[in-house]
Formats: structure tokens, C-alpha cells, sequence
């Protein structure tokens, strides 16, 4: 089987592991959690970063970071995981979907002023599948209406606009260290801001409102718990892998950049198959490399036939306004079309050249097949 995804793990991660689990602190916000958070901030540019243990629970910080509460109404990409909207949930607000550019797959600017009201207390900008959002309208957006913006760029750590990095735009960010992220630690994520006071609040929140009990070894204090707070921290196991994988990461884009090369150069002109699109201001991470299908051509077929020739494929991601959860009166037809139509293909780093050209040549004789 040609996986979709697989980690690139070394004796790099294993040493590291090994010392944590020597160093007898494996539980959250210890010295690892530290050296991540130190990394990120560097490698990003961003002054706080606060490790979670997922990105949903980041964006789930990130929210009550912006005093977002019941009734408030936030406006969310349609095209992505439900975790997005989710975050919203959690804070009793609503979820208002706006659709996407059809190329970009990200959400389109022209199409969020028509729902902003006087109930709308927040943006979230995501960065699908590893493309930034284009960042500059939508901040100027964001200050003429006061909102303020946060960035789910759970794909798209290290990814660019205008030469700026996402988490560098909005007031507070997520990303995500999910298995099939660029960057991974099995599961994690990391909240990323400039504000201080925002990254006070998640912090305290991540860990039942209360210091962590690292920065309280030395001492007897009893904590005293005045918000309610949550269990989001992560564990320095998590933490360690996290650290290695973010030492390499630039040499694991630079190879996955000639993969993506490869299945352009193999796909490109194809008829009825529209490879990923790049903004000319963008830097692409390709957390995910989706290429859109022709209406006429059943995707999900497609899927189950490439599993039966041993290739393991998936969806883009999500339609949110169409899932029952949210109830939306919103009507996304770009972004249906993406959830119905996008097609996920093998992209690690592990993969050859000879594998590509081997999906390549089956994703057609299917496709031909379906014709």
C-alpha cells in the first residue's frame, strides 16, 4: 500500500524520547514543552507560543483568549475540518460559513463583509491544506469592522504571504501537530500570538487556570481556581518529537517541494483533473496535495478503486455548512463543490518518484474508466 501520509521519524526522535523518559518528567508544560515553545516562537517569528495537545483545543483557547461567549457570532472558512466550527461551539457561540475561492480553496474576502452584523465578534481565517488565506484584505477587512482575526493554520506551519509567515497576521493563531501534518508529534498542536495578554489567558486556561506544576517544583503553593480552565496541556513525550521534527523541517519541505514538482509535471494539462493552485504571494507547504476532480467523475469511487490498486487517497476536507451539527443557513456552493470533488493523494517523504509515476498512471486508467 502507498500510503496517503506517513511521519519521517528517525533515531533523532527516539533519542529524545529516550531522555525525557529518563529525565522522569514526562507529564505537560515541563522542560520540553519550554524548548518547543522557544523553537516555534523562532522559527515563526511570533513572540509567546503555548503547546496544547491539539490544534482544536488551541482554537478552542484562542476564542476564549478573545472573550468570544454565547450568542456572539464568528465567521469560519467553510472548507475545512469541523474542528473550526467546533471551537465556536464550544463557546456557545455560532459558527457563520462564508465560502471559499474555487482556485485558493481559501476564503474568499469579497464574500465576508455580507455577513458581518452587529453580533459578529470574531474571523477565523483558514489556511487550507497547507496555501495562506490572502491575509492583507482580510486584515484590512477585519480593522474597518474591529474584529478581531485568528488564524487556523493547522496545515500551514512555515507557509508564507507577502513573505510573512502564518501567525504573523492575526491577533492569535493555531497550528496543529497531527500525524498527517508537516510537522508532527502524533497528536499536539501549538496557540501562537503577539498579544500578551492573549497568551496569558490561554496559558492560564490550558492547564485549569492555574501555573503549571513545573514552575511550581520548588515551592508549596496551593492553587487557587478562579476561571474555569481546561486539561490542554501537552505532554513532553509529544513535545520531544515536536522539537526534532521542527530541527528538519526545512530539509522535509525542500524534498516534498520536488515531489509536488513531480506530480505537477505528471498531471498538469490533464483533462478533467485541475491541480493545486498557488497564490502568486503565496508560500505553499502542501500539508496536503489535492487536485480537483471533474463534476462528472465520482471521487468516491475513485478513492475506493485507487485502495484496490494498494494507494491509499481521502478527501480534501469539509464542507462545514452542510454538516447537520451546525444547523447553517449558510450557503457555500464553492465549497461544496471542493468537499464533493477534491481529491487527496500520497504526499510523505518517504515516497519516490516511481511511486508518483505509479498513482499517476492509475489515478488515469481509473478516471479513463469512469469516462
Amino acid at each position: 500500500m502507498i500510503n496517503l501520509s506517513k511521519p519521517s521519524f528517525d533515531y533523532n526522535e527516539m533519542e529524545a524520547l529516550q531522555k525525557v523518559l529518563d529525565s522522569g518528567w514526562v507529564a505537560g508544560q515541563g522542560p520540553m514543552n519550554n524548548k518547543l515553545s522557544e523553537a516555534i516562537s523562532k522559527y515563526t517569528g511570533v513572540k509567546h507560543a503555548i503547546p496544547v495537545n491539539n490544534c482544536t483545543a488551541g482554537l478552542h483557547l484562542a476564542l476564549l483568549a478573545l472573550g468570544i461567549n454565547e450568542g456572539d457570532e464568528v465567521i469560519v472558512s467553510d472548507f475545512t475540518f469541523p474542528a473550526t466550527g467546533h471551537s465556536v461551539m464550544y463557546c456557545n457561540a455560532i459558527p457563520r460559513f462564508v465560502d471559499v475561492d474555487i482556485d485558493t480553496y481559501n476564503i474568499n474576502p469579497d464574500l465576508i463583509e455580507e455577513k458581518i452584523n452587529n453580533k459578529t465578534k470574531a474571523i477565523i481565517v483558514v489556511h487550507a491544506l497547507g496555501q495562506m488565506a490572502e491575509m492583507d484584505r482580510i486584515m484590512e477587512i477585519a480593522k474597518s469592522h474591529n474584529l478581531p482575526v485568528v488564524e487556523d493554520a493547522a496545515c500551514s506551519l512555515g507557509a508564507e504571504f507577502n513573505g510573512f509567515q502564518a501567525g504573523n497576521f492575526g491577533d492569535i493563531t493555531a497550528i496543529s501537530f497531527h500525524a498527517r501534518k508537516n510537522v508532527t508529534s502524533g497528536e499536539g498542536g501549538m496557540v501562537i500570538t503577539n498579544n500578551d495578554e492573549y497568551a496569558a489567558t490561554a496559558r492560564a486556561l490550558s492547564c485549569f487556570g492555574m501555573e503549571s506544576a513545573f514552575a511550581r517544583q520548588n515551592e508549596f503553593a496551593i492553587p487557587v481556581f478562579a476561571s474555569l480552565g481546561y486539561n490542554y496541556k501537552l505532554s513532553d513525550i509529544n513535545a520531544a518529537v515536536a522539537v526534532e521534527q521542527l530541527k528538519k523541517y526545512p530539509e522535509l519541505l525542500e524534498n516534498r517541494f520536488k515531489l509536488v514538482e513531480e506530480y505537477n509535471r505528471q498531471l498538469s494539462g490533464i483533462e478533467y483533473i485541475k491541480t493545486p493552485f498557488v497564490h502568486s504571494r503565496a508560500k505553499h507547504v502542501y500539508q496536503t496535495y489535492a487536485v480537483l476532480l471533474d463534476e462528472k467523475i465520482n471521487r468516491n469511487k475513485v478513492i475506493f478503486q485507487l485502495k484496490e490498486a494498494g494507494i491509499q487517497a481521502q478527501i480534501g476536507t469539509y464542507s462545514s455548512f452542510v454538516q447537520p451539527i451546525y444547523k447553517s443557513e449558510d450557503i457555500c456552493p464553492n465549497s461544496l463543490r471542493l468537499f464533493n470533488s477534491t481529491l487527496a493523494l500520497p504526499l510523505h517523504n518517504e515516497l519516490t518518484f516511481e511511486d508518483i509515476s505509479f498513482v499517476t498512471r492509475t489515478l488515469l486508467e481509473i478516471i479513463n474508466k469512469h469516462l
